[in-house]
C-alpha cells in the first residue's frame, strides 16, 4: 500500500502500521521485529493471555503455586550475585499489606533498570514460590511485569480485562495496547468475512470482526474461566480460522498431487533387495518390514513418494533408508542421503558402506571438506552416474553438483534444515522419490498440521536385545557422585560420553568448555583413556578419534551435541549430560539414545544447575518419567508450544496466533475435514461463496503454501 493511500482516510486492513495513531516510523521499526508491518497482521497478533483486574491479589494473599495478578509499588531495585558468574536483577514489590520480591536469572541490567525505577507502579502475574535460598517468604521468578509511571490501572479499571501480548525491547505493554485499540477503534468496520455462511452458521460462530475485537479485548462480562482456556465464541471461532485455512492450503496441494502424472515408478523387491535380506545378521522387525511395505507400494506409483518416517532412537531407521535407496540403484537410478551435519553423514556413509560393498554398489560421500580436486572428481561421479548411492551434508545442493538420474531422496533429521534447503535437494532431479526421516517422534496433532500432506511410517518397535536406559538428576552439590557412576561403569568395561552444551553463540567459549571438561576428568580419572569431539576438527582427525571409541580405545568420549544423533557404539554404557537444563527435551532423548544399545545395562546422568527455571525442571522431570519418544514429544509440545517444536517456524508453518496443536487437537480434525469437503466438492475454490475463502487462502499462506511440507 502507498502511503498517499493512506492519507486519502480510507481505512483498509491493508494499512502500514506507521500511519496508524500512536505508531509512527520508530515504533513501526519495533513492530516490524514481532513481524508486524501492516494492520491485517496487527489484527492477527492476538493477546497470548488477560489480565484480569477484578481478580488482584495483595501480598499477604499469596500462596505457593497460584497463578495470581498483584498490584504494588516498585520500592528497590538491584543485581545481586549467586554463586560464581551467576547474577540476578531483583525487584522489591510493596504493597499496604507487605513486600515480595520478583527475580529475573537472564536479563540486561541497564534495561531492566530503566523498565523498574524506583516508585513506579506494578503489575506482576506468574506464580510465587517459596524463596529456596532464604528458606521463607514468597518470590516471583521471571514473572510477567508492567511497569507505570502513574498508578495503573486505577480505579475506574478495576474489573476491566486488560489483554497481554508478547513485545518487543523499546515497546512498552502498554503503549502496543494502545496501538491495538487504536487499531480497533478505527478498523473494525473494514475487517471483511470470508468463512462460508455455512460454516458460521454450522458451528454458531461470531463474525470475524466482532471476534478480533472481542479476542483483543473482552467485554468487562465475559467469563475468565473460558477466556484464559480460551473457550469463548470468539476465540474458539479464530482457532479454527488458522487451522482451517492451514488444512485447506493442505488439501489444496494433495489436489495439485493427484492431478500430476509425471513421475517414474519402479520396480521393488529387486535383486539388490534379495541380496541384502540375506546378508543382514539380524532379523528385522515387524514395524521395518510393515514400513518398508508401505515405502515400496509408493515407490511403484508413478507419482512421488513424500512420505515420513518416524521413529525413536535406535528403531532401524537407517537399515529402512538402505533398503530404500537400493530400490532406486535396481532400477538403474541414483539415490541419495542427507544428513544436517559432518558428523551424522559420515556414520551414515560409515554405516552403510560395508552393505555396499558386499552389494559392488558404488557409495560415495560428499561434505564441504576435501581438496578442490577430490570435489571435482566427486561432482563427476555423481554427473555421470557412476556413484549410485551418495550421502552427505548441505554440499549435495551445492551449485555444481548434478545427479545423472536422482530417484530417490532421504533427508535425515529434516527439521534441522532450512525449508528452502530440502527443497533444493529436491530440485537435483526429475520428481524424485522422497523419504524423510526423523528420530524425534512428532504428536499426531502437530503431524497433521506441519505433514498433512505426507504419508505417515512409525517405527514403533525397537530392536530385540535393547536394555533399559537408567535416568538420574543430579545438581551441584551432587556433582561428583555423577562422576563416581561414570567411573564406575567404565572399571566395568564400558564406555561413556560426556555431554557439554552450546554456552553461546560464540564456538570459542563452546569450545573452551568441553576442553576444560576433558581436563577435569583426565585430572580426576588420570587412568582412563578420555579424548574430545567437536564439530570444529578436521574429518581425519574426528574420524580416528570415532574409530579409537569404537574399537574401546578411548574410554571416555567429551563432546559437544555433534554426538546427537547417528552414533551407534553398543559398548557406551553411560552417558552424562552436563548443564542438561540448557537443552531441550527432545535434544535430551537424542543424547540418551547414545547409549542402551548393547548388553549393558545403561544410565543417563542429568547434571543441572541453579537457577533451574520452571520449564527446565519440567524437562528434567520429563526425562525421569518417560522413556519413549512418543511420550516425550508429547511432553516437549506442551512445555515448548507448537511455534518452537522442532523449529516449525522455519518448517513452513505459518506461526499459529490462537490456535495451540494440543488444546485444540479437536478443532485440528474438524478443519482437515472441512477443508476436504471444499476441495471435494470445488478444488479451484471458484464459486461466489468461496471467493473471499481463496483470498484470505493467498493472503495468509502466501509463498508458504510452495513451502510447507517440502522434503
Amino acid at each position: 500500500m502507498k502511503p498517499e493511500t493512506a492519507k486519502k482516510n480510507i481505512p483498509s486492513t491493508n494499512d502500514p502500521l506507521q500511519f496508524v495513531k500512536g505508531v509512527g516510523p520508530k515504533r513501526a521499526l519495533l513492530l516490524k521485529k514481532l513481524g508486524l508491518e501492516t494492520v491485517d497482521d496487527a489484527l492477527r497478533f492476538l493477546p497470548f493471555r488477560y489480565e484480569d483486574l477484578s481478580r488482584v491479589k495483595k501480598i499477604s494473599e499469596l500462596v505457593p503455586g497460584e497463578h495470581v495478578t498483584l498490584a504494588g509499588t516498585i520500592a528497590n531495585t538491584g543485581t545481586t550475585s549467586m554463586g560464581i558468574r551467576k547474577k540476578v536483577f531483583e525487584v522489591i514489590v510493596q504493597d499496604e499489606t507487605g513486600f515480595t520480591r520478583a527475580k529475573w536469572f537472564q536479563f540486561t541490567e541497564k534495561y531492566m533498570k530503566k523498565k523498574f525505577p524506583v516508585g513506579n507502579f506494578i503489575v506482576l502475574s506468574g506464580k510465587p514460590v517459596i524463596n529456596r535460598y532464604a528458606g521463607s517468604g514468597l518470590e516471583f521468578v521471571h514473572p510477567e511485569a508492567e511497569s507505570f509511571a502513574e498508578e495503573f490501572p486505577g480505579e475506574e479499571s478495576i474489573g476491566q480485562i486488560f489483554p497481554v501480548y508478547h513485545a518487543t525491547e523499546g515497546l512498552p505493554i502498554k503503549a502496543l495496547r494502545n496501538v491495538m485499540k487504536n487499531i480497533i477503534n478505527v478498523y473494525q468496520d473494514r475487517i471483511e468475512e470470508f468463512l462460508p455462511e455455512y460454516l458460521l452458521e454450522k458451528y454458531n460462530f461470531p463474525g470475524r470482526a466482532q471476534a478480533l475485537a472481542n479476542a483483543h479485548f473482552p467485554p468487562k462480562d465475559t467469563d475468565t474461566v473460558e477466556l484464559e482456556n480460551f473457550k469463548t465464541a470468539e476465540q474458539q471461532r479464530l482457532i479454527f480460522e488458522e487451522l482451517f485455512l492451514i488444512q485447506l492450503g493442505l488439501a489444496f496441494k494433495r489436489n495439485l498431487r493427484k492431478n500430476e502424472t509425471f513421475g517414474r515408478a519402479m520396480t521393488t523387491r529387486g535383486p539388490l533387495i534379495r541380496q541384502l535380506i540375506k546378508f543382514l545378521p539380524f532379523e528385522l522387525t515387524g514395524a521395518q518390514k510393515r514400513s518398508l511395505g508401505e515405502i515400496m507400494e509408493n515407490l511403484e506409483q508413478n507419482f512421488p513418494m513424500n512420505r515420513l518416517l518416524q521413529g525413536d532412537v535406535g528403531s532401524g531407521k537407517t537399515i529402512v533408508a538402505l533398503t530404500a535407496l537400493l530400490t532406486a540403484v535396481d532400477n538403474g537410478r541414483q539415490g541419495a542421503m542427507m544428513a544436517p551435519t559432518e558428523l551424522l553423514s559420515e556414520q551414515h556413509f560409515s554405516s552403510l558402506l560395508p552393505f555396499c560393498q558386499k552389494l559392488g554398489v558404488s557409495i560415495e560421500l560428499a561434505t564441504a571438506t576435501g581438496t578442490a580436486k577430490d570435489r571435482r572428481e566427486l561432482r563427476e561421479k555423481i554427473a555421470n552416474g557412476t556413484a549410485q548411492i551418495v550421502v552427505g551434508t548441505h554440499a549435495l545442493i551445492q551449485e555444481g553438483v548434478n545427479f545423472n538420474d536422482l530417484g530417490l531422496i532421504v533427508v535425515d533429521e529434516q527439521h534441522r534444515f532450512g525449508v528452502l534447503q530440502r527443497d533444493a535437494i529436491g530440485k537435483k532431479g526429475n520428481q524424485p522419490h522422497a523419504l524423510i526421516m526423523t528420530a524425534t517422534p512428532i504428536p499426531r496433532s502437530l503431524s497433521l498440521t506441519l505433514y498433512g500432506d505426507f504419508s505417515v511410517s512409525y517405527l514403533d518397535e525397537l530392536p530385540a536385545g535393547r536394555q533399559p536406559i537408567k535416568t538420574q538428576i543430579f545438581y551441584e552439590k551432587t556433582r561428583e557422585k555423577a562422576y563416581a557412576l561414570l567411573y564406575k561403569e567404565i572399571l566395568k568395561g564400558g564406555q561413556a560420553y560426556i555431554v557439554c552444551p552450546l554456552i553461546d553463540e560464540s564456538e570459542k567459549s563452546s569450545l573452551k568448555a568441553v576442553v576444560e571438561t576433558l581436563a577435569y576428568v583426565k585430572m580426576k580419572f588420570p587412568d582412563v583413556s578420555a579424548e574430545l569431539i567437536h564439530g570444529k576438527m578436521k574429518r581425519e582427525e574426528r574420524q580416528k578419534i570415532m574409530s579409537d571409541f569404537q574399537l574401546g580405545l578411548v574410554q571416555v568420549l567429551v563432546a559437544t551435541t555433534v554426538i546427537e544423533v547417528g552414533i551407534d557404539v553398543p559398548n557406551a554404557s553411560v552417558i552424562m549430560i552436563e548443564h542438561s537444563e540448557r537443552f531441550g527435551l527432545s535434544q535430551l532423548h537424542q543424547l540418551r539414545g547414545r547409549v542402551g544399545r548393547g548388553e549393558r545395562a545403561s544410565h543417563c546422568l542429568l547434571i543441572a544447575y541453579y537457577p533451574l527455571t520452571e520449564e527446565g525442571k519440567a524437562r528434567l522431570n520429563a526425562m525421569k518419567v518417560f522413556s519413549d519418544g512418543f511420550s516425550i514429544a508429547e511432553e516437549d509440545l506442551k512445555i515448548r508450544g507448537p511455534g518452537d517444536f522442532l523449529g516449525a517456524r522455519q518448517s513452513g508453518m505459518p506461526f499459529l496466533r490462537m490456535a495451540n496443536l494440543l488444546r485444540d487437537f479437536e478443532w485440528i480434525e474438524i478443519a482437515r475435514n472441512e477443508a476436504k469437503h471444499i476441495m471435494e466438492n470445488n478444488p479451484e475454490l471458484n464459486t461466489p461463496d468461496l471467493k473471499k475463502l481463496k483470498q484470505a487462502l493467498g493472503h495468509y499462506l502466501g509463498d508458504k503454501l510452495d513451502l510447507i511440507n517440502v522434503i
